[in-house]
């Protein structure tokens, strides 16, 4: 038995069961299951533990805790039969069990259940009781009908169901960012459509598949997705052929918040998201970054706007896209431009020097248009 419980869901008052039953119909795809009950506060499903599934629900929005469990009816006696067998092949020499009694009539109660269980542990494996540093945690859930035995609680991250939060739309760069600025509004419950920038000149097939592949491993979290690929090259060669090199990255991104804000039109959108880290890169000072934000007809979040490099690594390798994103690719924002940019740039110049392109709106509206898109689900 798989049984998992809710993170701030629980919180939802009046409107919990809309989250609850989200985060169920989520769960039936992510898991491949038709029938997940719900019971004192806990999700429960019949299923096999396997490593995928429990990497998968470790990073799946609105799951606090999850564990495996051996049922047993509720007899303490049956419970401790049950629990010596369940151990006996288990290396450890430290233990403590914990019981979570949310059946309030059982005639014991979390403590005279611990004291039962443990003492049965101790006789009849040899096994010493140590509160403080256990080599395995017995968990005892006392159910209605029913008793869950545990030997391991994995943690979720928490959060909000998917599609809880309403719909955005990130800029994928490719790199390490970007992909966990994606993840994080996931997490928040928002269902995330992605749009990547790519100049042709440059960019092979090959080197799209990664950008392909990002897509498809964040699908394991939203379980589907859909990817705009904007051609770039045009607008990038009337740039570079009207603006100083230390504004162009301004101006590029400037011009793909324009594009990005028509898709999230198209798709009914209510954000776009980057993957800007304060000062991280000359683009993203907070000077730079409020020229370019203006660009955007809708609020632009970045959810990792405080955070430092390391910490982006860590949460990338937590959810493995880190290995796809260090694979080499052509970014389009580092194409020719100064190797001193602009750090501090004023939105009158950069919107005087926008003027310099007779036609960016059209190519904009044309590389809109152009874009393919491409559609992923849960393999």
């Amino acid at each position: 038995m798989l049984a998992i419980h809710f993170s701030e869901i629980i919180l939802k008052g009046k409107n919990r069961r809309v989250f609850e039953n989200k985060l169920i119909e989520n769960l039936k795809i992510a898991l491949k299951v038709k029938k997940i009950t719900k019971k004192s506060g806990r999700l429960l499903c019949q299923i096999e533990e396997k490593k995928e599934i429990v990497e998968r629900l470790k990073n799946f929005p609105g799951i606090d805790i999850f564990y495996f469990a051996e049922e047993c009816d509720l007899d303490l006696e049956r419970v401790k039969r049950r629990v010596i067998k369940f151990l006996e092949k288990e290396e450890f020499e430290k233990f403590k069990v914990e019981t979570h009694r949310a059946n309030k009539e059982f005639p014991k109660t979390s403590v005279e259940i611990n004291k039962i269980i443990g003492e049965a542990i101790s006789k009849e494996l040899n096994k010493k009781v140590d509160l403080k540093n256990p080599d395995l945690v017995v968990r005892i859930d006392v159910l209605e009908d029913e008793i869950l035995i545990s030997k391991k609680v994995y943690k979720g991250i928490g959060g909000l169901p998917v599609s809880t939060g309403g719909r955005v739309v990130c800029l994928l760069s490719g790199g390490i960012d970007s992909p966990v600025a994606a993840w994080a509004m996931m997490k928040r419950g928002c269902k995330v459509i992605f749009v990547h920038f790519f100049n042709s000149t440059f960019a092979t097939l090959h080197s799209l598949k990664k950008v392909e592949r990002i897509v498809k491993k964040l699908s394991e979290v939203q379980l589907n997705s859909k990817l705009y690929l904007v051609p770039f090259e045009n607008i990038q060669r009337e740039i570079i052929k009207n603006i100083p090199a230390k504004y162009r990255t301004i101006i590029y991104r400037r011009s793909m918040l324009r594009i990005a804000s028509l898709i999230a039109e198209k798709e009914k959108a209510k954000a776009l998201v980057t993957g800007d880290s304060l000062g991280q890169v000359a683009s993203q000072t907070l000077e730079n970054l409020y020229c370019i934000y203006s660009a955007s007809k809708f609020p632009a979040l970045s959810p990792l706007i405080g955070f430092n490099k390391k910490e982006i690594i860590d949460l990338a390798k937590k959810i493995g896209t880190y290995e796809i994103s260090i694979l080499p690719y052509p970014d389009c924002c580092s194409l020719l431009v100064s190797k001193h940019p602009e750090t501090k740039g004023d939105p009158e110049k950069i919107i005087s020097l926008e003027k310099k392109i007779e036609n960016l709106e059209a190519l904009e509206d044309k590389a809109f248009k152009l874009a393919k898109v491409k559609e992923f689900s849960l393999s």
